[in-house]
């Protein structure tokens, strides 16, 4: 089975700072074909998760201003992040309980990489959903 490290060997996610613009972010989401941005601090730490879902909840349907609202001011901070050695259940399961699309991948305190569910194999949401069903009868 699959761990973390597997799906972020050669990455090289999608980080801007917290003063980004969500306008900026947006963009390079677009540009990059993915579904968020890792907001970093000055030293590279995660200070946040920015998703497409947060800039039509927190930005657009309260009226903010794209170009001038930073990803401080609308992303989710310290959001939930694993290590490179967290396996696919595991991880897959941590998702779903939390509701996440999206988790940073995060070692020695920087940021690594980021998953999302549409990177894992149909074996690994069955092993999921086995694993859950099982749970669900005791």
């Amino acid at each position: 089975m699959r761990q973390a490290a597997d799906i972020v060997r050669d990455q090289k996610p999608l980080a801007l700072p917290c003063s980004a613009s969500v306008r900026d972010a947006c963009r390079a989401m677009r540009e990059r074909r993915v579904g968020a941005v890792l907001v970093v601090d000055g030293a590279g730490a995660l200070a946040g998760i920015f998703t497409g879902r947060d800039a039509v909840c927190r930005v657009l349907a309260e009226g903010r201003d794209p170009a001038t609202t930073a990803l401080a001011d609308v992303m989710t901070r310290d959001p939930d992040a694993i290590g490179p050695g967290c396996g696919a259940v595991e991880l897959l399961r941590r998702m779903h309980d939390g509701g996440y699309r999206h988790m940073p991948v995060v070692e020695g305190g920087r940021v690594v990489g980021i998953v999302s569910r549409g990177d894992f194999r149909g074996l690994e949401h069955a092993r999921l959903d086995e694993e859950t069903g099982l749970w669900e009868r005791i």
